[in-house]
């Protein structure tokens, strides 16, 4: 399967040759800023992501161990990499997603008090650490 995804103006485009992992709606305050919202992500692991066009690709490094891919013409948030072994794609990129969903919301301890998460997916305070521990 290949997965292909980009920017708004094109100056950044990729191609996923793999699976991506499940997707995960991250409420940090730090996606929040980026995006104007909560973030969708799902990983993709590094060696089958691959950068077909890259003029408009900047990074910003936003804490001390990832930084977030966007591009530098039109302003789409596209990437977050902490250099491990996968990096997480923001599914809004994706022309299409293999089917990929939503399984669970990290960093609900910092979402934006305008809205509510109903949808009854298992809400993470953390990355992994469940509400209430």
């Amino acid at each position: 399967m290949t997965l292909t995804g980009g920017c708004l103006c094109g100056a950044v485009r990729f191609e996923i040759k793999g699976h991506l992992s499940d997707a995960h709606a991250c409420h940090c305050s730090l996606c929040r800023r980026q995006s104007g919202h909560y973030a969708v992500a799902s990983d993709a692991a590094r060696a089958d992501f691959v950068l077909t066009e890259d003029r408009g690709l900047a990074w910003y490094r936003s804490s001390d161990f990832a930084k977030r891919g966007f591009c530098r013409e039109c302003g789409s948030v596209l990437f977050w990499d902490d250099g491990g072994e996968a990096v997480s794609i923001n599914l809004g990129s994706l022309e299409e997603t293999g089917g990929v969903t939503v399984t669970k919301h990290i960093f609900v301890d910092e979402k934006g008090d305008y809205y509510e998460l109903t949808d009854g997916l298992p809400q993470f305070a953390g990355y992994d650490q469940p509400l209430g521990s």
